[in-house]
């Protein structure tokens, strides 16, 4: 089955709102089975919208849309496609029944305008909807269907759940299973180099995304409603980690939530072992990102914004001769900072950044991008040297993130 989504709302198009309904909307179809080629966005006009429906519809099986379900006069979407397919709208005392018991529950009075929401397309299969005033309906004719939902993320997210997904189930009679491989230390160009030959399957299939010096590897297996994907996708998986070794540092399904800090956390919770940070150019990102992840707590200690030479000095005990001779942006100052850090805290591990994040404030010998990682264990310190590029929020996420990979490959290697 092949389907478009078509979001209907001016503040969309007027960039008042981000469109993460059709993200989830596009992701969640992915899961299905269900082929997607477009995603259109049209203002809240009835000629454009009735437009845009015959133009999905003359490609799609199933045109998805949302938004334009409210009380208001430009609320239109149940009413174009009722016109669409020529269909008059008609009451469902049931569905007025429930906006009134939800309007009484909130507090809130019925208007005339609220009885809008109750009306559908002759023969629509309605949606009620258990978040908001205004339910959804499926109109099917001629073998085409168009789903209305409403354009709030929470109504649009619980009724395609309850309602729309065990529709799209059942008419596709498909599911797609999806794997996750987080890649860093291998480019895109380098990845798709070493796994060229796997992208040609059929089925399973294999795609590459880009993320903050990342590459996420998709395997997606399309077998029948009910039936475990697993046999298809693991023997591919395990070519891909055959291939890009330890640069594959997670691995996950859809719906989880995975960096390189929570990997890394999760690595040192595992073994009983804990963190520090002393950071320069991050400014606190590093602790920042680990804080993030649940658990943190059982492995963090605590972290130092050392910013000042002399903050370096005082809370660090990096020594004044280091900086004098090599400055606080070199290997020498990353290692001491890390090894300070350590020293201070008794955390198992310390890691430690220094750069130069720009815009500004980079010389010849030392150019912006310029940053130092660095880490220290029980079995020594080590720092890497990076040469980044971008701005200086890039710069900053992408020195965190190569921290962290130093971090997990000293992990590996105990």
């Amino acid at each position: 089955m092949v389907a478009e989504i078509l979001s209907v709302g001016t503040e969309l198009l007027m960039g008042q709102i981000a469109n993460t309904d059709a993200q989830y909307i596009s992701r969640r179809l992915s899961e299905l089975g269900v082929t997607l080629y477009r995603h259109t966005t049209v203002g809240d006009n009835p000629a454009r919208v009735k437009q845009a429906l015959h133009e999905a519809l003359s490609r799609a099986d199933m045109v998805i849309t949302t938004g334009g379900l409210g009380p208001t006069e430009d609320d239109l979407t149940k009413e174009m496609v009722g016109e669409f397919f020529g269909l008059p709208m008609e009451l469902d005392a049931k569905s007025l029944e429930a906006v009134r018991a939800r309007m009484c529950r909130i507090g809130r009075e019925m208007t005339e305008n609220n009885n809008k929401q109750a009306y559908f397309p002759r023969g629509a299969i309605i949606m009620p909807n258990a978040c908001g005033t205004a339910p959804g309906c499926i109109v099917e004719q001629d073998g085409k269907a168009v789903a209305v939902l409403p354009g709030p993320p929470r109504e649009m997210k619980d009724m395609f759940e309850r309602q729309l997904a065990p529709y799209l189930r059942k008419r596709s009679g498909l599911h797609i299973e999806s794997r996750f491989l987080r890649v860093f230390g291998v480019g895109e160009s380098k990845t798709e180099t070493l796994l060229l030959d796997l992208f040609h399957g059929e089925n399973p299939t294999l795609a590459l995304y880009c993320g903050a010096g990342e590459v996420t590897a998709r395997i997606s297996a399309r077998v029948r409603a009910g039936e475990d994907a697993t046999p298809m996708i693991a023997p591919l998986e395990a070519e891909i980690r055959r291939r890009l070794g330890d640069a594959v540092y997670a691995a996950y399904g859809p719906g989880e939530e995975v960096s390189l800090a929570s990997t890394v956390l999760k690595m040192l919770i595992a073994r009983g072992e804990t963190v520090t940070a002393a950071e320069s150019c991050t400014g606190g990102m590093l602790v920042s990102h680990l804080i993030d992840c649940p658990g943190a707590s059982a492995a963090v200690l605590e972290g130092h914004v050392t910013y000042s030479n002399q903050a370096k000095m005082r809370v660090l005990g990096v020594r004044a001769e280091t900086l004098a001779a090599h400055g606080a942006v070199s290997a020498e100052c990353a290692l001491e900072m890390a090894e300070g850090a350590r020293r201070e805290s008794g955390a198992t591990w310390a890691l430690s950044t220094t750069g130069v994040a720009g815009p500004d404030g980079g010389t010849p010998e030392k150019p912006v991008g310029l940053v130092y990682v660095g880490v220290a264990g029980p079995d020594g310190a080590k720092a890497e040297r990076l040469m980044l590029r971008g701005d200086r929020d890039w710069i900053r996420t992408l020195a965190c993130q190569n921290a962290f990979n130093l971090l997990r490959l000293r992990l590996l290697a105990r």
